[in-house]
């Protein structure tokens, strides 16, 4: 199916309520929930940073930016097994384990004496933790049409941007809570967030659904017929089978690198400003609970830039050349950050700055779109993600405590990586339009339907690329 007979697909009443159970009660709800909650506790790092964490525990500048590099070294080493137990293990359930078993490091988190206990228990978050976006990144391909994953993706990164802007207020409550039960703020913001976070867990274990069939979604005969009709449209089809030539297919294509460079690249800035970011708006001369505030705005500007990346990229398409776009907006953001001297205006820089998580999204819409086969789509995806945790472990290294407040070299860096992740999207386009160019112009009449069988993105002749 090509991008504009997809685009023109009208959906019938019996797929729009099937569409609003999904989105609104059995899917997306945890979905969103689950990511606001995931960000939210691996910045609480950030939020401590200013309650007293480093003189309560004796952590030094330089093992404070080791603690924010170490949560993502457990996120990489978990992408293997969880590559694996993707596929073997119902979603929902493994998703909820994983919730639990983080949501309980957290808690623990708040009795760490020194760095070390810290740097082991910051390891363990990211390790359990690492599963996540995979996860989400399968469910929405799989319960959702081609079209419809740019939006629901988008809310994924969106709820990052509400845990960001919530997450200032919460932590501005929580630093108030001095001395009581002779605890400090920063304990209390570990232990409230993952007793929360274990709660959720257990509902998720019971309630969310993975399964398009799901019974649970209690489907009419109608539903069900159009059930098959989005499962070839998303052209996945699920199997517990891992298949190891879809790997070597996905190795021997140039996208792929493009794509995990791109995630690693964008990622420099992510790790530095996630838990940096209260640190840099302090030292434009802040007090910290003020600095914590300001985390709000960049919550808000992060929610602005993805709804606006997944409005345009739904109106117009373009996946590649908007994630570009948004790239060049944080460019120019950094550059104000950087060497405009009034305090206003680089806090101008700094929430103009955040645009690349929107362009992150696209990329993610991008891998959705344009892979399949089950076992080739968890390769990428992992690939994503393992560029991802590179990315972020890399980031705050970057921040030196000698360039303190502003931390030049590390934003510098930031803006070269970002401008090779334009031209290296640009590269990852060319070569899936000259792929489509050759489809079109192809007679596939003999091709199998999309969907009726576990084929890749390069088996499939009919399957044409979103760009």
């Amino acid at each position: 199916m090509s991008e504009e007979e997809e685009n023109a697909v009208a959906y019938s009443a019996e797929e729009r309520r099937l569409v609003r159970k999904l989105d609104y009660i059995y899917v997306m709800p945890f979905v969103a929930v689950l990511n606001f909650l995931q960000f939210f506790d691996k910045s609480a790092l950030n939020y401590s940073s200013v309650l007293g964490i480093k003189e309560d525990t004796g952590v030094t500048d330089s093992q404070y930016s080791w603690l924010g590099s170490i949560f993502y070294l457990g996120y990489l080493l978990y992408q293997g097994p969880n590559a694996i137990l993707i596929q073997r293990v119902p979603l929902t359930k493994y998703i909820s384990i994983l919730i639990i078993l983080w949501g309980l490091v957290l808690t623990v988190t708040s009795e760490g004496k020194n760095f070390s206990q810290l740097a082991a228990l910051r390891f363990l978050l990211g390790f359990f933790e690492a599963g996540i976006y995979p996860c989400c990144i399968m469910l929405i391909s799989t319960l959702y049409r081609r079209r419809e994953q740019a939006g629901r993706l988008g809310v994924v990164y969106i709820c990052n941007g509400v845990a960001m802007a919530v997450g200032g207020l919460i932590g501005y409550g929580i630093g108030n809570m001095n001395d009581i039960g002779n605890k400090s703020p920063w304990q209390w913001i570990m232990i409230i967030l993952g007793a929360i976070t274990v709660f959720f867990g257990l509902i998720c274990f019971f309630l969310m659904v993975d399964d398009p069939r799901s019974r649970f979604l209690r489907l009419t005969p109608a539903q069900k017929q159009i059930v098959e009709l989005r499962l070839q449209d998303n052209a996945v089809v699920r199997t517990k089978q891992i298949k190891i030539a879809h790997m070597f297919e996905a190795l021997r294509e140039p996208r792929f690198y493009c794509f995990f460079f791109t995630s690693l690249l964008v990622n420099f800035q992510n790790g530095a400003m996630n838990t940096f970011s209260s640190l840099i708006t302090k030292g434009f001369g802040f007090s910290s609970l003020h600095a914590i505030l300001l985390s709000i705005p960049s919550g808000v500007a992060d929610c602005i830039f993805i709804i606006v990346a997944v409005w345009a990229n739904r109106r117009y398409g373009h996946t590649i050349y908007l994630s570009c776009v948004f790239l060049v907006i944080a460019i120019i953001g950094l550059i104000l950050l950087v060497a405009i001297p009034k305090p206003q205006v680089k806090l101008v820089g700094l929430y103009l700055s955040w645009s690349y998580c929107a362009s992150y999204t696209l990329l993610l819409v991008c891998v959705a779109n344009n892979v399949s086969g089950y076992t080739k789509k968890i390769f990428y995806s992992s690939g994503i993600i393992v560029g991802y945790t590179v990315g972020n472990f890399v980031g705050p290294l970057l921040m030196v405590s000698w360039q303190a407040p502003l931390y030049l070299g590390g934003m510098i860096g930031c803006m070269g990586a970002n401008l090779v992740c334009i031209f290296l999207l640009l590269i990852a386009r060319y070569t899936m339009a000259k792929v489509n160019n050759v489809r079109l112009q192809a007679d596939n009449k003999d091709a199998p339907p999309p969907g009726t069988d576990d084929l890749t993105d390069q088996e499939d002749t009919r399957f044409i690329y979103r760009l």
